[in-house]
This record gives structure tokens, C-alpha cells and sequence, in this order.
């Protein structure tokens, strides 16, 4: 497929936390194992960028190639239209500047709002690194194993999966019973992609919090995170930060006004200035 709008996998993978795979030459690389949304079954996305921009998709261990395809690109901002993203950056000198150093980058998603909520939950009060080495040992110890090349990749365990697990290493109790209520929204079908990004963002939150353990905090990430809404403006304070900085302004009304110009990408802008901001600090 040619993606719509300037995308470079090479630069997603910066982002792409403990999910990405080194890139070889001439070509960026990425696979992710993740449970297909349904719960039927597990699958292993490949998916490959050659220097002419092209994108080919590989998929492993899942009949339903195609659902499992569809939600591989979801989780790279690849099943969105980005062309007008380039005119954000035409009208808007210092957007257009941060796209230009960052190859355009969009978003990159959890796997599933499901295991964006499971990872707010299990990540709460610890580091982000014993977060990501816990959600690893999950997948290992419990979720389905896929072969992909020659290697195995293991799928975060899926929502009955989970259900069953009564001990978790590293993880609380009270941590446990919020996993298994949000496994259970799962297969409600209250932490659906395409039903949480077909309802209007306040209600989307909303839902989201009826779980036990998502508060407006982690309900908003599992909301612009997992089910990857475009058009909203997230108002962290990294994000706010980068504004002050990269427009030199510290007033609350110039802000909303600049923020409003980022329309129908607030989304993927304020992901552009917070990772700029973000580098920025990192020197």
C-alpha cells in the first residue's frame, strides 16, 4: 500500500517502545503481537517500509488476515488519511518546521484500547520500565506464542486469557481485579476501536471510566492511545509546554487559538510538539 500522506517508519519507530524491531538497511522494519480485536485469536503483524515509501503488511498466525491487518495499521496511524496533515504545516510555520524534523510523524497507538487500559493499570505508581518488563513477562508466560520468521513473538494474553490468572508477578492484588474488570469490558465490548472512535470524545471518556480503575487520567490515554482519536486536544502539560516554547507565548487565549489552527489534527500535533518538547529537554 502507499500510505496517504508523507509517513516515514524509520522515524515511528523512535516512538515505538518495546514493540519496535531494528530496521535494516534500505528498509524499516516493525512487528507487534497482539490479541485481534474480537478475542477469537492472536496474530503477529510485520509490517515494512522501503525507501520509495511504499508499505507492505505480512501477517502471521491469524486467519482473519484481514482484521488483523486493519488493526496492525490502526496502531501506526496508517488507516488515516494524513494528506491534510500536510496543510496544517503549510498554515502553520512552527507545526510545519516540527514536521519537517520529525518525518511527519503520526501517533503510534497500544495494540487495542484493551491493552492500553491494562497497561495504565498495571503501570500506575511504578517506573515505566518495571511496567513494560511486567506486560513482557505477561505475554511470555501467558499469551499466545507466534512464529514469524524463524522467531517467536508472544501476543499480550488476551481478555479470557487473563481472566484466568490469579497471580501475577510484580503485580498487586487490587491491580489484578482492575486487570480482570477491564478484560471483562473487553469482551462486552465496552473497549472497542471503532465503537470508542465512533462516539463523541466526552462520551467515549465516559464509558471508559465506568471501569474500575481508569480515572479521567488513564481514561483519556486509553481513549486518544488505544482507540486513537484524531481531532482532540489532549491539554497535557508536555504538550503545553511545547507551545510556550515553540511559539513564545505564555497566554492562555493565544494558546487555544493556536491549538484551534491544529483542526482536524489536534490529535497528531499535540503528539508533534510533546515529542519535540520531550527532545528538546533530552538535549
Amino acid at each position: 500500500m502507499q500510505p496517504l500522506g508523507p509517513y516515514d517508519l524509520a522515524e515511528q519507530n523512535e516512538y515505538f517502545g518495546e514493540w519496535a524491531e531494528a530496521a535494516a538497511p534500505g528498509v524499516a522494519r516493525t512487528v507487534m503481537a497482539f490479541p485481534v480485536e474480537g478475542w477469537d485469536e492472536s496474530a503477529a503483524v510485520v509490517v515494512e517500509q522501503s525507501s520509495g515509501g511504499d508499505i507492505d503488511v505480512a501477517v502471521h498466525g491469524a486467519r482473519d488476515t484481514a482484521r488483523a491487518q486493519s488493526q496492525g495499521l490502526a496502531v501506526l496511524s496508517l488507516d488515516v488519511d494524513g494528506r491534510g496533515y500536510l496543510a496544517v504545516g503549510e498554515r502553520d510555520p512552527v507545526i510545519g518546521r516540527l514536521q519537517q524534523q520529525h518525518h511527519f510523524l503520526r501517533p503510534v497507538l497500544f495494540h487495542s484500547p484493551y491493552e492500553a487500559a491494562c497497561s495504565f493499570i498495571i503501570g500506575h505508581r511504578i517506573r515505566i520500565t518495571q511496567g513494560r518488563a511486567i506486560r513482557r513477562r505477561m505475554a511470555q508466560e501467558a499469551g499466545e506464542p507466534i512464529a514469524v520468521d524463524g522467531t517467536t513473538v508472544h501476543a499480550f494474553p488476551a481478555p479470557q486469557r487473563l481472566l484466568q490468572l490469579t497471580a501475577i508477578p510484580g503485580v498487586a492484588q487490587p491491580k489484578i481485579e482492575r486487570l480482570h474488570d477491564a478484560a471483562r469490558a473487553a469482551l462486552d465490548g465496552w473497549l472497542d476501536r471503532a465503537t470508542l472512535r465512533a462516539m463523541a470524545y466526552a462520551d467515549a471518556i465516559a464509558r471508559v471510566k465506568a471501569i474500575k480503575g481508569l480515572g479521567d487520567f488513564f481514561a483519556s490515554g486509553v481513549v486518544l492511545r488505544g482507540a486513537g482519536f484524531v481531532d482532540e486536544s489532549p491539554g497535557d502539560e508536555m504538550t503545553l509546554a511545547g507551545v510556550r516554547r515553540f511559539y513564545g507565548t505564555e497566554d492562555s487565549g493565544r494558546i487555544a487559538e493556536i491549538v484551534e489552527g491544529w483542526r482536524p489534527y489536534r490529535t497528531w500535533c499535540s503528539v508533534l510538539v510533546h515529542a519535540s518538547e520531550r527532545r528538546s529537554r533530552a538535549g
